[in-house]
């Protein structure tokens, strides 16, 4: 086991390093000038300008800059902001836990309604619930999030007046209700996805041999579900789920925008029309890092779940 985590973990940050350099020379690509950024747009002098430039390595050559760069980050440094003037860690600190909160909330949603729903389904298979279900989770698997979470705002804050609209709150129980109807929002389209592939694998391992052997030894039904059936079909549902979570961290940037709450999406966006390099750097990383990690944590639950993973 300790030999399976080392290679995931080698993998990993293989990973990140080649991240690294196709961030740095993709952001380096576009048409934008970081000294506009700098000035905001304001007239300077020649001497100005040649200072603002020596002053952030740009009359060094790319992997020059990708060098400072890169070793700023091993030591926890990711360069100042263009544009605020302030350290891109310090950005992050202030606005990462806004983000995190609203995955974990999303992922701990998903999960708990996505998964029963599917086994739920399976288990009254072609009935009218089933049905029923069926088509619910089709139309949320198919809205984008930002619909969903415009539709849920206008319903649920504007006329119900059950939740805020905007903003999140300043301590812990004041955030559980301002993320909860963004979480909801950002998990739906989830739980639409999670709870298909749920039931179509319960499906395949109610109507397997072992199952129909099992029911005729006269192990009561729910245990042959929830204790045989669900084990097998989980794999294959925790693959999804890891790829989706991931992808929760990306959604979050657009649920953000819609119900203003100043996280690490707003603070991409604004960095991106601007220009601000270190800011926009940072935070690609970071958020490729955060779906590594998602996958290696889910590699390692992969071979607690299944030994023969590991022996791969």
């Amino acid at each position: 086991m300790v030999k399976f985590i080392g290679k995931r973990l080698l993998q990993t940050v293989l990973i990140l390093l080649a991240s690294s350099v196709l961030i740095f020379v993709m952001i380096r690509a576009t048409p934008s000038d970081p000294i506009t950024s700098m000035t905001k747009g304001k007239r300077i002098s020649a001497e100005t300008r040649e200072a603002l430039v020596r002053q952030y390595h740009l009359d060094k050559t790319q992997p020059e800059q990708y060098l400072i760069w890169i070793t700023g980050v091993l030591h926890g440094d990711f360069g100042d902001s263009f544009a605020k003037k302030q350290p891109v860690t310090d950005l992050l600190a202030a606005r990462l836990p806004t983000t995190l909160q609203i995955v974990l909330m999303s992922a701990v949603f998903s999960l708990l309604i996505s998964i029963p729903v599917g086994i739920f389904c399976a288990v009254k298979m072609n009935t009218a619930v089933d049905r029923i279900l069926s088509v619910l989770t089709l139309i949320f698997a198919a809205s984008p999030v930002f619909l969903t979470g415009i539709v849920l705002m206008l319903v649920f804050a504007l006329r119900l007046r059950w939740f805020p609209s905007f903003g999140a709150g300043k301590t812990f129980t004041q955030n559980l209700y301002y993320l909860f109807l963004p979480s909801l929002a950002l998990s739906l389209n989830m739980v639409a996805l999670i709870a298909r592939i749920t039931r179509s694998n319960m499906i395949e391992q109610l109507n397997s041999g072992y199952t129909s052997t099992a029911i005729a030894k006269g192990i009561p039904y729910w245990k042959v579900v929830l204790g045989h059936c669900l084990k097998n079909a989980l794999i294959p549902v925790i693959t999804v789920a890891s790829i989706q979570i991931g992808s929760m961290v990306v959604g979050a940037v657009l649920v953000e925008s819609v119900f203003a709450l100043g996280g690490v999406g707003d603070l991409l966006i604004s960095s991106i029309k601007a220009s601000d390099y270190p800011v926009v750097q940072g935070i690609t990383l970071m958020l490729v890092a955060l779906f590594a990690l998602i996958n290696l944590a889910v590699d390692i639950v992969y071979a607690l779940i299944d030994p023969r993973i590991r022996l791969e």
